[in-house]
């Protein structure tokens, strides 16, 4: 019985590779629609998760996907006037 259970688990705890989805910048509004499950980012991850189970076939039965979706802003770069980086020696 215990036997089972742990091949069971190990077939359960099976790691895949992530897939990543560059969506690009985008505006505030299409991404407070993503946030809410709705527009056209959404489709677009919606597509890409189709992509990936069709290109899966078989292996793809009794899987399930999860998005997760990363958003971010990044920052620029600010450098202080007057003050070097690295102190020199």
């Amino acid at each position: 019985m215990a036997d089972q259970v742990a091949e069971q688990t190990k077939a359960s705890a099976e790691v895949t590779q992530p897939i990543l989805v560059d969506l690009g910048k985008q505006r505030p509004k299409r991404i407070k629609a993503l946030k809410q499950g709705n527009g056209k980012l959404w489709k677009e991850v919606v597509d890409v998760l189709d992509e990936v189970k069709g290109s899966l076939g078989e292996e793809a039965d009794g899987k399930i996907f999860v998005p997760v979706i990363l958003v971010y802003r990044k920052q620029s770069r600010r450098f202080r006037r007057g003050f070097p980086l690295l102190p020199s020696p």
